[in-house]
């Protein structure tokens, strides 16, 4: 009687599985050393981003007599133009003096008249930051010369030149952010199904190289180990980016975009979602792959096929724009990582992601199905690699 209650109340083999999987991994030093270390690049990449919007550019402007008066324009209206930037002016006394000073790096550029305006003169490289203060710097006190010449004024003469701009699709004063979170959208589920789809398909090679899976089979169904495996990697990859995304918001509310972090909180949930179907897709490819190899150096040839596949998401996650973009974002498995991009871009309708995601389940179902029956019918099979066509109709 009580042997028939433990065999009622055991654990399902999946669960099993799964658990092995999650151990096995996460107390593994690799595993824990890889993601501390994309931790570190992360909090390292925002730190150095707000630093190099907070600080200040220090720069010295030489001028010659014929140009201290515009010189003088500059240092005085620098922050006005960026408050990021700030204008030293060294008076020199001629133009052997100023190309003197620059060789020295006493002075970082020299500013003085030429036909039909003025010149920034350095030593080697240009001086952005001085630069582009000074080019609205003088543009306006040229322009305020000139309308007291004529008897106008620059708000007179500027009248009608202003342009804006605008967006037909999202909201404009996000774009620039949009389009770096969504890059890092992209880079995370390619690196997320790049390496936990290689040591998936490396551990069904291991068990299947050391005969272990034929013991393994005896114990328990084939499926049940596809899909703890499955699942365990699928647990383990969704903790990692969820790590991940939870210190780069936290990290950005740190930064002068903190503004962004409750816009961007919907499209993250998003992508959680797109990243959980499209990873079970792949993982389950991957765990194909790994059973088609009979040792470590098929696995190359049998995942040719994955690899491509998830280039062709990478980059065309990057690079596609308008109409491809739109069409791709209802594609699967591409639509994991371009509808996201898209939700972040904004302009999308409320029920395009929820057909995408549609679309991406049933796929990652067929996947699964597939995959499944690939996948047991491949893995006892040894003697050299096993092609496709010879996995779908082996006899079980």
């Amino acid at each position: 009687m009580s042997t028939h209650t433990s065999s009622d109340h055991r654990e399902p083999a999946w669960l099993l599985v799964t658990r092995r999987e999650i151990v096995s991994r996460i107390t593994d030093k690799s595993f824990l050393i890889g993601t501390v270390l994309m931790i570190a690049m992360i909090v390292g990449f925002i730190g150095f981003t707000a630093w190099q919007d907070e600080k200040t550019v220090h720069t010295t402007l030489g001028a010659t007599p014929d140009a201290v008066a515009m010189a003088t324009a500059i240092a005085d209206n620098a922050a006005d133009v960026d408050d990021k930037v700030e204008v030293e002016l060294v008076e020199l006394v001629d133009e052997d003096a100023a190309k003197a000073a620059l060789r020295e790096e006493e002075v970082d550029a020299w500013l003085h008249p030429v036909d039909g305006g003025w010149q920034l003169t350095s030593e080697s490289s240009e001086q952005d930051s001085l630069t582009d203060v000074a080019r609205v710097v003088i543009r306006q006190q040229v322009l305020a010369d000139n309308a007291a010449d004529v008897g106008s004024t620059v708000e007179a003469l500027e009248a009608g030149s202003t342009v804006s701009t605008d967006f037909l699709r999202g909201d404009a004063e996000k774009a620039g952010v949009a389009e770096a979170v969504g890059f890092v959208f992209v880079f995370l589920f390619y690196f997320a199904a790049l390496i936990f789809g290689m040591q998936l398909a490396s551990s069904v090679i291991e068990e299947k190289q050391s005969r272990i899976v034929e013991i393994i089979a005896a114990a328990i169904p084939l499926r049940h180990l596809l899909a703890g495996k499955v699942l365990g990697n699928t647990a383990l990859a969704l903790i990692q980016l969820l790590t991940y995304l939870a210190v780069g918001l936290v990290g950005l509310s740190f930064t002068p975009y903190k503004s962004y972090v409750p816009a961007l909180s919907g499209p993250t949930m998003w992508f959680i979602g797109f990243f959980v179907a499209g990873f079970i897709a792949l993982a389950c490819l991957w765990a194909v792959a790994g059973s088609l190899a009979s040792r470590t150096e098929d696995l190359q040839a049998t995942s040719t096929p994955l690899t491509m596949l998830m280039l062709v998401m990478f980059f065309g996650g990057l690079s596609l724009e308008g109409r491809g973009q739109v069409i791709a974002s209802f594609v699967p498995p591409v639509s994991a990582v371009v509808m996201p991009k898209r939700i972040l871009a904004g302009g999308v309708a409320w029920w395009e992601p929820l057909v995408a995601l549609g679309l991406l389940a049933v796929f990652a179902a067929v996947t699964v199905w597939v995959g499944e029956r690939l996948y047991r019918r491949a893995l006892l099979q040894t003697g050299g690699r096993v092609s496709l066509r010879q996995a779908w109709s082996a006899a079980e």
